[in-house]
């Protein structure tokens, strides 16, 4: 089964929601995998945080009442979708070391 590319900031979103977290930890957590390489701005993770959501690849978490910060976490389908993600990921690398014959 094929699907389509992830986006490096819709990967490292699911990679970071393995672990419930709110918005503002996940830009902090995305910055810090990707060795400050890749920095969210708020627009772009909300924006990406409600497709995520419509697609049900991440689920919002109910918290207290009174807390303004929502927590999110990846869900079964989001998990299989980073999986199938990982896997087209290691094609690409391996398909590159043989044909530059990197070792």
């Amino acid at each position: 089964m094929s699907s389509a590319a992830l986006t490096e900031a819709v990967y490292y979103i699911l990679l970071s929601l393995i672990e419930p977290m709110h918005g503002y930890g996940i830009m902090q957590n995305v910055e810090q995998l990707s060795n400050g390489r890749v920095k969210l701005a708020a627009g772009t993770l909300y924006g990406a945080i409600n497709t995520l959501l419509e697609k049900g690849w991440i689920t919002a978490l109910s918290g207290e009442k009174d807390s303004r910060k929502k927590e999110y976490q990846i869900t079964e389908e989001g998990k299989r979708i980073l999986q199938t993600e990982l896997l087209r990921l290691r094609e690409l690398i391996e398909n590159g070391n043989r044909i530059l014959e990197v070792k």
